[in-house]
Protein backbone atom coordinates (compact mmCIF):
# COMPACT_ATOMS: atom_id res chain seq x y z
CA UNK A 1 0.00 0.00 0.00
CA UNK A 2 2.86 2.27 0.45
CA UNK A 3 4.53 1.42 -2.53
CA UNK A 4 1.83 2.68 -4.54
CA UNK A 5 1.64 5.97 -2.64
CA UNK A 6 0.31 9.27 -4.57
CA UNK A 7 2.30 8.78 -7.29
CA UNK A 8 1.21 5.40 -10.09
CA UNK A 9 3.53 6.74 -12.47
CA UNK A 10 6.69 6.53 -10.05
CA UNK A 11 5.70 3.40 -8.68
CA UNK A 12 5.05 1.38 -11.82
CA UNK A 13 8.69 2.50 -13.27
CA UNK A 14 9.96 1.16 -9.81
CA UNK A 15 7.80 -1.93 -10.64
CA UNK A 16 5.27 -1.77 -8.42
CA UNK A 17 1.80 -3.52 -9.68
CA UNK A 18 -0.21 -0.16 -8.94
CA UNK A 19 -3.98 -1.83 -10.63
CA UNK A 20 -3.40 -5.47 -8.49
CA UNK A 21 -3.10 -3.71 -5.08
CA UNK A 22 -5.83 -1.21 -5.69
CA UNK A 23 -8.37 -3.68 -6.96
CA UNK A 24 -7.21 -5.91 -3.77
CA UNK A 25 -7.64 -3.17 -1.61
CA UNK A 26 -11.12 -2.39 -2.90
CA UNK A 27 -11.86 -6.25 -2.26
CA UNK A 28 -10.55 -5.66 0.96
CA UNK A 29 -12.51 -3.16 1.96
CA UNK A 30 -15.51 -5.00 0.70
CA UNK A 31 -15.24 -8.33 2.18
CA UNK A 32 -14.60 -6.73 5.23
CA UNK A 33 -17.90 -4.09 5.32
CA UNK A 34 -19.71 -7.45 3.88
CA UNK A 35 -18.15 -9.20 7.61
CA UNK A 36 -19.33 -6.32 9.49
CA UNK A 37 -22.42 -6.18 8.11
CA UNK A 38 -23.42 -9.85 8.67
CA UNK A 39 -21.94 -9.44 12.54
CA UNK A 40 -23.87 -6.68 12.90
CA UNK A 41 -27.36 -8.31 11.46
CA UNK A 42 -26.48 -11.61 13.76
CA UNK A 43 -26.07 -9.07 16.93
CA UNK A 44 -29.10 -6.77 16.27
CA UNK A 45 -31.42 -9.17 14.60
CA UNK A 46 -31.96 -6.85 12.18
CA UNK A 47 -30.79 -4.41 9.74
CA UNK A 48 -30.90 -1.06 10.52
CA UNK A 49 -30.11 1.72 7.20
CA UNK A 50 -29.14 4.18 10.33
CA UNK A 51 -26.74 2.69 12.13
CA UNK A 52 -23.25 4.31 12.30
CA UNK A 53 -24.49 7.25 11.16
CA UNK A 54 -22.72 10.50 13.02
CA UNK A 55 -19.32 8.19 14.21
CA UNK A 56 -17.34 9.76 11.33
CA UNK A 57 -16.02 12.69 14.11
CA UNK A 58 -15.36 9.62 16.43
CA UNK A 59 -13.45 8.06 13.39
CA UNK A 60 -11.64 10.86 12.74
CA UNK A 61 -10.49 11.01 16.47
CA UNK A 62 -9.46 7.47 16.53
CA UNK A 63 -7.11 8.09 14.04
CA UNK A 64 -5.36 11.24 14.63
CA UNK A 65 -4.73 9.81 18.43
CA UNK A 66 -3.29 6.71 16.39
CA UNK A 67 -0.56 9.51 15.08
CA UNK A 68 -2.26 10.26 11.32
CA UNK A 69 -2.10 14.15 11.03
CA UNK A 70 -4.93 16.01 9.70
CA UNK A 71 -3.02 17.73 7.17
CA UNK A 72 -2.44 13.88 5.58
CA UNK A 73 1.35 12.86 5.06
CA UNK A 74 1.57 11.06 8.17
CA UNK A 75 -0.09 8.06 9.87
CA UNK A 76 -0.29 4.76 9.69
CA UNK A 77 -3.20 2.31 9.64
CA UNK A 78 -1.96 0.32 12.86
CA UNK A 79 -1.38 3.77 14.44
CA UNK A 80 -4.85 4.23 13.62
CA UNK A 81 -6.21 0.66 14.94
CA UNK A 82 -4.45 1.08 18.50
CA UNK A 83 -6.27 4.73 18.31
CA UNK A 84 -9.50 3.01 18.05
CA UNK A 85 -8.61 0.50 20.96
CA UNK A 86 -7.72 3.87 22.92
CA UNK A 87 -10.77 5.69 21.73
CA UNK A 88 -12.92 2.55 22.75
CA UNK A 89 -11.56 1.62 25.94
CA UNK A 90 -11.71 5.34 27.12
CA UNK A 91 -14.97 4.96 26.34
CA UNK A 92 -16.25 2.03 28.18
CA UNK A 93 -14.06 3.26 30.72
CA UNK A 94 -16.66 6.48 31.29
CA UNK A 95 -19.70 4.74 31.07
CA UNK A 96 -17.96 1.92 34.00
CA UNK A 97 -16.82 4.25 36.23
CA UNK A 98 -20.25 5.76 36.08
CA UNK A 99 -19.61 9.34 35.11
CA UNK A 100 -22.82 11.04 33.31
CA UNK A 101 -21.56 9.71 29.59
CA UNK A 102 -22.80 13.31 27.88
CA UNK A 103 -19.10 14.07 29.18
CA UNK A 104 -17.79 11.95 26.77
CA UNK A 105 -18.56 14.54 23.95
CA UNK A 106 -16.34 17.14 25.91
CA UNK A 107 -13.85 14.23 26.66
CA UNK A 108 -13.85 13.26 23.02
CA UNK A 109 -12.60 17.20 22.51
CA UNK A 110 -10.37 17.30 24.65
CA UNK A 111 -8.17 14.08 23.00
CA UNK A 112 -8.63 15.59 19.69
CA UNK A 113 -7.20 18.88 21.12
CA UNK A 114 -4.45 16.71 22.81
CA UNK A 115 -3.68 14.29 19.76
CA UNK A 116 -3.70 17.54 17.52
CA UNK A 117 -1.16 19.39 19.67
CA UNK A 118 0.96 16.22 20.22
CA UNK A 119 0.91 15.77 16.34
CA UNK A 120 1.97 19.11 15.41
CA UNK A 121 5.08 19.06 17.63
CA UNK A 122 6.07 15.88 16.58
CA UNK A 123 5.79 16.98 12.77
CA UNK A 124 7.88 19.98 13.86
CA UNK A 125 10.99 18.12 15.23
CA UNK A 126 10.43 15.65 12.52
CA UNK A 127 11.09 18.29 9.52
CA UNK A 128 13.67 20.30 11.80
CA UNK A 129 15.84 16.92 11.98
CA UNK A 130 15.84 16.87 8.62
Amino acid sequence: MFAVGGDDRAARNVGVPVDRVKILLFIGTALSATLFAVIQVLEAGSADTLRGTQKEFQAIIAAVIGGCLLTGGYGSAIGAMFGALIFGTVEMGIFYTGIDTDWFQVFLGSMLLIAVLVNNYVRRKATEAR
